[in-house]
């Protein structure tokens, strides 16, 4: 059985996509970039933004019930290579001794405000 999740409290997404989709054992998150319950991208400090976006990747893994410490691999998506080591200091705040398989890549983003963007791959068993 495949099941689709859309988080109480957030906006339908701008794009044809379920904020995550669960089968056989497995949450799937979709890309979250930093925004608000209105859908607007946030715009501030880099730190806040990283800490924005995992933010809602919780919520999104919480509403298909899953929770951080499941989480598996993840994909971030930088915008500038420069922002590598202010994103590691956030995710390793965030994630301690043990953190998921991630792969990191520098993208040019379809939005001028968006730095950052996170998917996620948890096992719920």
């Amino acid at each position: 059985m495949v099941e689709r999740f859309h988080p109480a409290g957030f906006p339908a997404p701008a794009v044809p996509l379920s904020h995550a989709t669960k089968a056989g054992g497995f949450v799937y998150v979709s890309g979250q970039v930093a925004t608000d319950a209105d859908n607007k991208v946030y715009l501030g400090d880099f730190t806040s933004e990283v800490e924005k976006v995992l933010d809602n990747v919780e919520a999104v893994l919480h509403a298909a019930g899953a929770r951080l410490d499941q989480l598996v691999k993840i994909g971030a998506f930088l915008s500038n290579a420069t922002l590598f080591k202010p994103f590691n200091e956030v995710y390793a705040r965030r994630f301690g001794d043990a953190p998921p398989a991630r792969t990191t890549v520098v993208v040019d983003f379809g939005h001028p405000d968006v730095r950052v963007e996170v998917e996620a791959i948890a096992y719920v068993g």
